[in-house]
């Protein structure tokens, strides 16, 4: 799978690129990202990518010809979705990513900056997506979010895949409590179910855990549970 990051600031992504889950999962060409500065497209001597709004108003704004131009640079997979990281798009979320990781060969990330892009990048985007009801300084944040999200889902990524299907959200619910050893720590214990050996048991304790803590924690993760089950 392809990541094209379009982003004023390539250096953002150069260490968690080679760290952890993400860097091995690159190592071994699960998947592939490049990064495309729209800076490099520009065609002024002071390489300007931003200018001040029409109509008036604070900060600057993202020329879209430099935008156009450093998507237009890159190669176009058959299933290819164009995602603007904006306050303004879809909130990201678990269905999300194991979608894009199922569906898209490739994902080209547009990181916004200042008070936002012109308006026209908008003929490029098939996608807007948002980290939440937020503002922060710059779309590589959310970028590098999803780039994480999606990767991990990506088989040969996790250790024991079997995991992923335990995982908080998978079917709108938290996950259920950890431990492991030591089973007593400073007066607190592990519960004795998880201690029994007896798998069903086990298993049940789990499950209840996992709805008392949705229905305390999310309420409406809980009821959007309960909708999908009715």
């Amino acid at each position: 799978m392809r990541f094209d990051i379009v982003t004023l600031f390539p250096d953002f992504f150069t260490s968690p690129l080679q760290c952890s889950l993400l860097g091995r999962a690159l190592a071994k060409q699960i998947a592939e990202v490049h990064l495309t500065n729209p800076r490099d497209f520009t065609t002024d001597k002071h390489h300007k990518v931003d200018d001040i709004p029409y109509g008036g108003g604070v900060g600057m704004v993202l020329k879209p010809e430099p935008i156009f131009a450093a998507v237009e640079s890159l190669p176009v997979l058959p299933r290819r979705e164009v995602l603007l990281m904006t306050p303004q798009g879809e909130p990201m979320h678990q269905r999300m990513f194991e979608d894009f990781s199922q569906n898209y060969d490739q994902l080209v990330l547009i990181c916004g900056h200042y008070e936002g892009v012109d308006e026209r990048v908008m003929d490029l985007v098939t996608r807007e997506i948002s980290l939440g009801d937020f503002v922060l300084t710059c779309g590589e944040i959310p970028a590098l979010t999803l780039l994480n999200g999606v990767v991990r889902l990506k088989p040969g990524t996790v250790g024991k895949e079997d995991s992923l299907k335990f995982e908080s959200f998978e079917e709108s619910l938290l996950d259920y409590p950890q431990y492991t050893r030591p089973a007593e720590f400073r007066g607190m214990e592990v519960p004795e179910v998880l201690r029994s050996g007896n798998h069903g048991a086990i298993a049940q304790w789990r499950r209840d855990q996992q709805l008392e803590k949705t229905k305390r924690m999310r309420p409406d993760l809980y009821k959007q549970w309960s909708e999908e089950i009715s």
